[in-house]
Order: C-alpha cells, then structure tokens, then sequence
C-alpha cells in the first residue's frame, strides 16, 4: 500500500507520532491533539482507524505504538519535510514559513519530484565542498 492510499490526514497523525516519540520518549493521544491542534474525539477517531489498519497498536494504559507497517509511512513523510524545510530555508525562505510550506507538499509531491530535489541537494553540497578545497 502507497501511503498516498492511506489520505494525508492519516499521514499527518503517523508523522506526529514519530516526532512526539522522538521528543518526548511515548506518544499520548492527549499529545497528538495538542501538537496537531485537533479535538481529542477527532485523535480517538484516527487513532481507532489506525488501529484498525494495523498501523498502530495501543496498551490498555493509553500508550500508542507505531507498528513497523505504520513506520514505513511515518518516516517517509517525516523525511521529506525535513529534507522539504530544509531546502526552502537554503533558498532564503523564514523558517516558520518554509515549514509550513513542506507540511503541505510533503503528501503531494510525487517520488520522482522528491528525489530530484534530493539530488539537487546533494549535488550543491558536493559543489560547496568543492569550492572550499
């Protein structure tokens, strides 16, 4: 399954996982709406649909777990907004704002636009490196 097949809203809550885990250590679904800014019934919801999916799997004490199936997506779309903010701020773009940007491409964009720019990248880090020899 693409995760384009899974809707961006599913994506989006997966990549808030990743990021909450990574920061805090445990993902809560209390977290999850605060950090996106949604209603708890709307993360209960999801997290009932990713469930369901295979996505995730949670305790009986509330603590959320992204499954291997769910990682792969999650770390996708984590990725590209990373590598996404990171190349808008290299063009001059404010942080705030180039952040935002990739939050709403990072779904869209197709795989070969996304390596493209990746190789954009690498390639002017390689002519940078060159210049400074």
């Amino acid at each position: 399954m693409k995760s384009s097949d899974i809707g961006k809203s599913a994506e989006d809550y997966l990549e808030s996982m990743v990021i909450l885990k990574e920061k805090n250590g445990y993902i809560r679904s209390v977290d999850i709406a605060s950090f996106l800014g949604v209603t708890k019934p709307s993360v209960s919801n999801a997290m009932k649909r990713l469930r369901e999916e295979g996505y995730i799997e949670m305790e009986n004490s509330g603590a959320i777990t992204v499954t291997e199936k769910g990682m792969a997506i999650a770390d996708k779309i984590y990725t590209r907004h990373k590598k996404l903010t990171g190349f808008f701020i290299s063009l001059g773009v404010d942080p705030v704002i180039a952040e935002d940007d990739a939050c709403k491409i990072e779904h869209d964009l197709s795989d070969e636009t996304f390596d493209a720019i990746c190789s954009h990248i690498e390639n002017i880090g390689k002519a940078n490196k060159s210049k400074k020899k």
